[in-house]
């Protein structure tokens, strides 16, 4: 990266330059977004992990860019027509559009109607016409007749061909009307004939109308849905005449015979060239700052999910709920491993709720359990009130679970390899189990897009969503941290520096050894190098170590210093842990030394506070209203409570308890204005709603929160 990308990144994202420089300086060298947020706040200035991943994400557009100018400096000069001028213009311009710009006129095409006429000869005539002097354009065009040319006309209509393609491939026009379609361009939609009925899920776009900068993303993808699937003709322009306009200032020079067919040679070219090509440009830029969002909104929604907060390690029953073919039960021990199912019929047709409640009431007493997941699908309401019922011989907490995914679980390779022995229905319900006691663990494991927290997940460019979710479910396991001695090579993997192969080695090496005892024993590892050491060693943790640094966010690295302060104050680390008023008496600021500044020392000092700590939420028990069970029991006027399972930018999905998700539009939020709903509400977040609104037949409920 040279010095003026630096400055390009510094000055877009308001990032001293040296900050920017060092980042990328990290980032060029393998360190992960996790550790250098975490690790190097000396070197960034502590600059988060957002910012990090924005540096990264344009210093890797750049090396894009410069990719493509190579390649085109390389193709012109092969044509033999780079000259030192068009040299300088393509080196000194940092956007793509423009490049690609420059390099229009000496890109090799199709055949055209340009290139025809100059295959006929028509090219000096297209010349004298575009100069616009006052000549007898029919007398000259009479001398280019020949066998291709049948008379004047055909040969003036070649010509402004030519003349169209030039105009088409002037930067001054693009930039003109880039610029007019930027800031006035219209989006136009409308149904394709006879679409009416089929495609009416699309009807407020039947007839619509918007300037495209103000479309929001869910309505742009909305829109792009509806045209893709065949209901919707769209278009995307700004005012013609506006258009004509501005080409027609920029390229007809005068007031003869010659100037009047530059004006139909812009007019074709507008229309039948340059038009169609800025829409289509726009259009696509419209769709990328569109999926952008939908995948900011996405990785947010998917952050907050993976944190949400845990049960802990306790011995759990999970129920993944059923009618027909029943309730499947799995009982887990306090570390998740499965130890017994079976499958209950307390609901219709079966309805034999007598002997479900004597194997579900020896199951919790026999296998000591605590807590009772059951999945919120299909029969989960109904299958809660069952267990309520039930006078078990101690007190064990029941919790409804997102099963969102579930099913795609069970019939992955990763729950094959998990539990081969065991049939899709019980990998279910050991899964809905296992989220209760760590979400973040369990739901690693699935296609971040079956999660379903998403608005037009499969719309959206599907790399760049899977590089996003992929970097927000690596943020959140280094986040919280990994217990190296019970972690699955799914989570693993995640962790900062090592991946799929490493994550599978400490685990096989695990089997063979037995548990770590030591952060320094992950070095016999395979294939764990210095580099990947020093990138993952922070985030794994190891839970009654020797050193009991091992089992903190303290890197390696920064032992010797808190020796030191321990050293200093004439105690163990044990003490600095366990005594309060000890580490008061620190001074961190006589430990700043080259390689550690306060930024660090003062994450060192808090994470002497309580090492190993976990940063999510204490998980809250919920309970959905007893008058409500299935839409037709929502009234207009309930105030009922709720669960956040969805935010969108128009709004937030709530579970009121019935299958249908109700929706609390952005407007009604709050009594304030509201431009990110996510501003007002998190997913997972305990809320209570009013029902505004009911419509049975399209399935769908709307909520407020103002004044609730």
């Amino acid at each position: 990266m040279n010095e003026k990308h630096i400055k390009l990144i510094a000055d877009a994202l308001n990032i001293l330059e040296v900050r920017v420089k060092s980042t990328i300086q990290l980032l060029s060298e393998g360190a992960t977004i996790p550790f250098i947020s975490r690790y190097r706040k000396e070197l960034t200035g502590s600059l988060d992990e957002v910012q990090i991943a924005a540096i990264n994400s344009m210093m890797l557009r750049f090396i894009e860019l410069e990719k493509r100018r190579e390649s085109i400096l390389k193709s012109v000069e092969e044509q033999g027509k780079l000259t030192d001028e068009l040299k300088m213009k393509i080196l000194s311009v940092y956007s793509m559009n423009e490049l690609e710009d420059l390099y229009l006129p000496y890109k090799s095409k199709r055949k055209t109607r340009a290139s025809a006429a100059r295959e006929k000869g028509l090219e000096p005539l297209a010349k004298m016409i575009f100069d616009q002097t006052n000549f007898d354009v029919d007398l000259k065009a009479e001398s280019f007749i020949n066998d291709a040319v049948k008379d004047s006309d055909d040969a003036i209509k070649g010509a402004l061909d030519i003349i169209a393609e030039w105009i088409s491939e002037d930067i001054t026009s693009r930039n003109a009307l880039r610029k007019l379609f930027l800031n006035e361009a219209v989006i136009y939609s409308a149904m394709v004939k006879g679409k009416d009925e089929e495609g009416i899920k699309y009807r407020d776009y039947f007839d619509f109308s918007e300037f495209i900068k103000k479309c929001p993303s869910h309505r742009y993808l909305a829109i792009r849905r509806g045209e893709e699937e065949g209901f919707l003709r769209v278009s995307v322009a700004p005012d013609a005449d506006k258009a004509l306009d501005i080409l027609m200032r920029i390229f007809v020079k005068s007031r003869n015979k010659s100037s009047e067919l530059v004006a139909d040679a812009v007019e074709d070219a507008y229309k039948r060239l340059l038009g169609p090509s800025i829409e289509n440009e726009i259009r696509a830029d419209a769709r990328e700052r569109s999926d952008l969002e939908a995948i900011k909104v996405f990785s947010e929604n998917l952050r907050q999910l993976l944190l949400s907060p845990p049960l802990g390690q306790k011995r759990v029953m999970g129920i993944d709920p059923g009618f027909r073919t029943g309730c499947k039960v799995v009982c887990l021990d306090a570390q998740g491993n499965f130890i017994q199912n079976d499958t209950i019929y307390p609901h219709p047709p079966q309805k034999d709720a007598m002997s479900a409640e004597i194997i579900v009431s020896n199951m919790v007493a026999d296998f000591k359990i605590e807590s009772i997941a059951i999945g919120n699908g299909t029969a989960g309401r109904e299958t809660e009130e069952f267990v309520k019922k039930i006078k078990f011989p101690h007190e064990v907490k029941i919790f409804m679970v997102s099963e969102s995914g579930a099913s795609i679980y069970s019939a992955s390779d990763v729950a094959r390899e998990e539990f081969p022995n065991e049939d899709l229905t019980v990998r279910g319900a050991i899964s809905i189990g296992r989220r209760l006691m760590d979400p973040l663990a369990e739901l690693v494991k699935i296609d971040p897009k079956s999660i379903g927290v998403g608005q037009y997940q499969h719309d959206v460019d599907q790399n760049h969503l899977k590089e996003s979710l992929d970097q927000v479910v690596e943020s959140c396991v280094n986040k919280v941290g990994v217990n190296v001695n019970t972690a699955s090579k799914h989570i693993l993997l995640y962790v900062s520096g090592l991946g799929p192969q490493l994550a599978a080695n400490i685990v096989s090496y695990r089997k063979e050894n037995g548990q770590f005892t030591s952060r320094k024993q992950l070095m016999k590892v395979p294939r764990m190098g210095e580099k990947v050491f020093e990138q993952a060693a922070g985030f794994l943790r190891i839970p009654g170590a020797k050193n009991p640094l091992d089992n903190s966010a303290v890197h390696p690295e920064s032992y010797s210093v808190v020796e030191k302060m321990a050293q200093d104050l004439n105690a163990g680390i044990d003490d600095l842990l366990k005594n309060k008023e000890l580490r008061t008496k620190i001074n961190i600021n006589q430990y700043v030394n080259q390689q550690i500044g306060l930024p660090t020392l003062k994450d060192i000092l808090h994470e002497l506070e309580k090492p190993g700590r976990d940063p999510r939420e204490q998980l809250k028990s919920f309970e959905f209203s007893n008058d409500i069970h299935s839409i037709d029991d929502v009234k207009v006027g309930m105030l009922v409570p709720g669960i956040v399972t969805n935010i969108t930018r128009f709004g937030a999905f709530v579970d009121i308890g019935v299958k249908q998700d109700g929706l609390v539009h952005v407007s009604q939020l709050t009594n304030k204005f509201v431009s990110d709903p996510a501003e007002v509400v998190k997913l997972q977040q305990q809320v209570m709603v009013k029902v505004i609104e009911v419509d049975v037949p399209r399935k769908r409920i709307n909520l407020s929160m103002k004044n609730v």
